[in-house]
């Protein structure tokens, strides 16, 4: 079960948006956390909290294959991220590093900014913590669930080796 507070935004939130250009000569952690966002919503960095969940719209992380762009949201605390669609490139990214990308149209209905939400992976469901409606999604292959389990690909292997 992952539950977090929601961040909600809109469509086409591209990885310039979520971690702008300007701040990729520096590709330590703790500086992308903190510009994650920004460009969107100038106070996200400064108040995520771990396991909070970003809400959007259609075609979050389209534009660049900016690997940077989940690994800033998953280092500024993003718990998940929950789209009414994702671009391929950002959401393998995302599952690479651990960050789970939920694609879940019809939760923009059900949550809104400050709201909690509660996502079962297994069971396909997401919920508001406060009125406690919910709605469903097709839950990731029990593979994927496996590698954000582990903390991503990486991780992952290194069990499945032993190493």
């Amino acid at each position: 079960m992952i539950s977090g507070r929601v961040w909600k935004y809109g469509d086409h939130i591209n990885t310039d948006l979520i971690i702008p250009g300007r701040y990729l000569d520096n590709y330590d952690l703790q500086h992308l956390a903190a510009h994650a966002m920004e460009d969107v919503d100038p106070k996200f960095s400064g108040e995520v909290q771990k396991g909070d969940i970003i809400l959007a719209g259609r075609n979050f992380g389209c534009g660049s294959s900016r690997e940077q762009a989940p690994l800033a949201l998953k280092a500024a605390g993003v718990g998940a991220v929950i789209a009414g669609s994702a671009a391929r490139i950002f959401y393998r990214n995302a599952i690479n590093v651990g960050l789970p990308i939920i694609i879940c149209p019809e939760a923009g209905r059900i949550l809104g900014t400050g709201d909690t939400a509660e996502i079962d992976l297994a069971k396909g469901t997401v919920r508001n913590g406060r009125t406690r409606e919910t709605v469903t999604f097709v839950p990731p292959p029990a593979f994927l669930v496996h590698i954000l389990e582990d903390g991503g690909l990486v991780q992952h292997m290194r069990k499945r080796l032993g190493t």
